[in-house]
This record gives C-alpha cells, structure tokens and sequence, in this order.
C-alpha cells in the first residue's frame, strides 16, 4: 500500500482548489459531480489533495455541520482491496464497507470505522 489522498471536506471546493493550486503548485488533475457532491483531486508529485463540497445531504454535509471544514479521511491505494479489508477484518478493525464499492474517478474503494483507527477514517482505493 501507499498514500492515494487526503480527502478535505470544504463549502467552496473551487476557492480552495485555487488557492491549494497557488500555494501548493498542485493543479486540478480532475473534478467531477459524484454522489451528491463536487469532487476535486488537486495533484501532487507523491499523491491527491481530495476536496469534497456537498450540494446535498449526506455524508459530507453532515460532517461539515458537525466539524466544519478539514479533513475528512486518508486514502491508501492497494492493488487487492478485498484483501485489504480481509486483513483488517482479522484485526478487529470495524469495516465501514465490507465489500468495494464504486468511488470518485472510477476507482472502487471501502472505508474503515475511526472509532478502529485512531479516530481516523481510513479509505482503501482501488485504482
């Protein structure tokens, strides 16, 4: 495994692309509505910054009303998600998802519960 991404929950994904872009040389790899949301990946030399503005409920909406903007989950590529999710399964980890599913840019992925990680939420992806 190795890093993928930071997924950030953000109100305003074009203003914080742009200014990620300036600060950070990282220019928007690709962006697409998905699941209820704008989703940007601004790219880096060594992985993604992710940023997730909602414009509806779900998910990300709800942790913005809870948290504010921030991040939201670390992201791993892995060549066997299935795998993954099974040696995490073994080690008492709490799966969000128990099988892959369909995530941003066409990649599948599964997410594990914080309350097993550290209060981190772990994302598996698949490219």
């Amino acid at each position: 495994m190795h890093f993928d991404h930071i997924g950030i929950a953000t109100s305003d994904a074009a203003g914080l692309a742009a200014l990620f872009e300036e600060l950070f040389d990282a220019p928007v790899a690709h962006e697409e509505t998905f699941d209820g949301m704008t989703v940007v990946f601004l790219e880096l030399e060594d992985g993604y910054f992710e940023l997730l503005e909602p414009h509806e409920g779900g998910a990300i909406s709800r942790y913005l009303e809870k948290n504010g903007p921030g991040i939201h989950h670390i992201a791993l590529e892995t060549d066997d998600i299935e795998g993954a999710l099974e040696t995490a399964h073994d080690a008492g980890v709490d799966l969000i998802d128990e099988k892959p599913r369909p995530g941003a840019w066409g990649h599948d992925v599964a997410f594990l519960h914080p309350k097993s990680t550290g209060g981190v939420l772990v994302e598996f992806v698949s490219h």
